[in-house]
């Protein structure tokens, strides 16, 4: 019984997916822990998509191996993995009461009519519908088809939840009820789920574990702040959120700390949990939201660590937050990403700008832009 509950609910073991010659998927292994949600996040193309449908049973793998609750499932049909599926366009039965179309599953288990009525009203309760039973899909809003999905999609008590860009469909103050939804609901049930998006802000705010894929490969997986804060490469570091990039070399190591001179003959103090030495070539890779922001002379008294002088150049207002750009003493060009404040800063003005060690993340330079 302890080896069944450290078993992952869902393993993929070296899967590769063709469709004639284009290779969408490449040699992936994944481990789905159970009652974790776990996301796919990429780009359109990037073959999220394609993992899920063959973890479903939609896809057949090229190669590899598929494994639920330590089943190997690439010859099960789609009806026999007991799976919860919700997409995009919500996929209800125009012509079926709300009642049948969550109640749906249901009827091709063996669940007595009892049964069956009891759990559709629960399910329409957890998704907050629970007096819609004899409307149909055209008589509810996009949000509320999609509760009903999801109400469709749990009612079986599936063993994994697989939802392919779910929330895409709505406008954007949905898709923030939604996401809360989802995210509590999951946690409420502790249903393993599979979630596919290209929106980072979703991956990142509802996620146990973020699987970052491009091009049919996967390039970083692990917890949102680790991804976020410490990027395998390049071009993780540029998906999830606005980031500075700059060629550099190590010029002196202290500990866990380093010195890095840009081209331009900036120098900025890195705190970084790797291993480079003195002379290695590297980049510089700083979040846009990680900088501090201020008036020439308003600059506090204790700052982060890495303190530098320059001139707004580019300014944005964008509701919440002003996105600046930033011509520094020296040459160097800034993006930088603040909260609105009281003071509101323009063009022209001169300002500092100041970013902590431990933001200051490092990439080997042949890392910078591999895949």
């Amino acid at each position: 019984m302890e080896n069944s509950q450290q078993q992952p609910v869902v393993q993929l073991k070296g899967i590769v997916k063709r469709f004639g010659k284009m290779e969408a998927v490449k040699k992936i292994d994944l481990n789905i822990e159970q009652g974790s949600l776990v996301t796919l996040l990429g780009p359109s193309g990037c073959g999220k998509t394609t993992i899920l449908r063959m973890i479903a049973g939609l896809e057949h793998p090229t190669e590899g191996e598929i494994y639920i609750n330590g089943r190997m499932v690439n010859d099960i049909p789609i009806h026999k993995r007991n799976l919860g599926m919700i997409f995009q366009n919500y996929a209800l039965f125009p012509h079926k009461t709300i009642f049948d179309n969550v109640a749906f599953g249901l009827k091709y288990r063996n669940v007595s009519k009892t049964d069956l009525k009891e759990k559709v009203r629960n399910a329409l309760e957890m998704v907050r519908l629970p007096d819609v039973g004899q409307r149909y899909p055209s008589q509810l809003s996009g949000g509320q088809q999609q509760r009903i999905a999801l109400a469709r999609a749990i009612v079986i008590e599936p063993d994994v939840l697989l939802m392919d860009e779910p929330l895409s469909a709505l406008d954007e103050n949905l898709r923030e009820d939604m996401r809360r939804e989802i995210d509590n609901l999951q946690q409420m049930l502790g249903v393993t789920t599979l979630f596919v998006t290209h929106d980072q802000r979703e991956a990142l705010s509802m996620s146990d574990k973020i699987v970052v894929m491009k091009d049919g490969r996967l390039q970083q997986e692990g917890p949102p702040e680790d991804v976020y804060n410490f990027p395998a490469n390049r071009f993780v570091a540029d998906f999830l959120g606005s980031s500075n990039f700059y060629p550099a070399r190590v010029v002196n190591k202290t500990g866990d700390t380093y010195t890095i001179r840009l081209e331009s003959g900036h120098e900025f103090l890195s705190r970084h949990p790797s291993d480079w030495n003195e002379g290695a070539d590297v980049e510089l890779v700083i979040r846009a939201q990680k900088f501090y922001i201020f008036p020439h002379d308003e600059v506090p008294e204790e700052t982060q660590g890495n303190v530098f002088k320059g001139v707004i150049k580019d300014r944005s207002y964008m509701g919440g937050e002003v996105s600046y750009f930033v011509d520094l003493e020296g040459g160097l060009s800034i993006h930088v990403i603040s909260i609105v404040n009281i003071t509101a800063l323009k063009i022209g003005d001169r300002v500092v700008v100041d970013v902590a060690p431990r933001h200051c993340g490092l990439l080997s330079a042949q890392k910078a832009g591999s895949e």
